[in-house]
């Protein structure tokens, strides 16, 4: 007899794979200029806009990036929209995507006024950093400041941020939530490990990443989104419950 939840066609998650590959391919691939424009940048930076809190989850930096998330985003997001149906899966996505944004950027907005702060005393004025983040350009006579200084202030306000993996990492909180004791194997841990204890501890190693600056995952990652994320799944599954995982044990 068929279980009529694990029978659905998981169609939201199966388009979101298919419209992450479109824009990659088709729209940062034919004109990464314009396609910038959807990236999430600081809001301190003119290139900013609302829009890019949604926008910046369906772009992704490198093939890799784009492989990595949407394998993820199969293996867990199929079974938790079969789960909850289309409509809930959706949302709970785009809540996680979207809460991660504002999440990484209200952190690197605190982390940045921090900053100019710092350069402030150094006694840079609101011309010199202006120059530093338009131009790259900065007085070298200024004691105190430095090459690692400059640059982290720069990158701050000039890099932006893509990738859906702010919402995957709510949607591994959702599963880890829903199916407890699922197993879990990955080629770089040779033993399968219940998502309860994998997923509480992937984010902690995001969280020390973030906070320690040192990333086992490499460079240009942006930690907090991905803990924004799993925030904000904890915070979703709190208020509004696993829902029927009881029916799907034995998913």
């Amino acid at each position: 007899m068929n279980n009529p939840f694990t029978s659905r066609t998981p169609i939201v998650t199966y388009a979101l794979i298919a419209i992450c590959a479109l824009v990659f391919f088709l729209v940062q691939g034919s004109n990464p200029q314009q396609a910038d424009a959807f990236a999430l940048y600081l809001p301190e930076n003119p290139a900013f806009h609302y829009w890019q809190y949604l926008t910046s989850m369906f772009m992704h930096g490198s093939i890799t990036h784009l492989l990595f998330n949407m394998l993820a985003l199969w293996m867990f997001g199929v079974a938790l929209e079969r789960l909850w149906g289309s409509a809930r899966f959706l949302l709970f996505y785009l809540a996680c995507g979207i809460g991660a944004g504002i999440i990484y950027n209200a952190i690197n907005t605190y982390q940045f006024g921090q900053l100019t702060e710092q350069l402030q005393v150094l006694g840079l004025t609101s011309e010199d950093l202006q120059r530093l983040v338009t131009r790259g350009e900065y007085r070298s006579n200024v004691v105190g400041l430095t090459e690692n200084i400059v640059r982290d202030y720069y990158l701050a306000y000039n890099v932006s941020t893509v990738g859906a993996s702010g919402a995957i990492y709510g949607v591994l909180v959702a599963f880890a939530f829903c199916f407890p004791n699922t197993k879990l194997v990955f080629l770089f841990i040779p033993v399968p490990i219940a998502a309860k204890y994998f997923v509480p501890a992937i984010i902690g190693i995001d969280l020390l990443s973030g906070i320690t600056g040192f990333s086992i995952f490499g460079d240009n990652v942006a930690h907090f989104a991905h803990v924004g994320g799993g925030i904000v799944g904890f915070i979703l599954i709190l208020l509004f419950g696993r829902g029927g995982v009881k029916r799907l044990e034995s998913y």
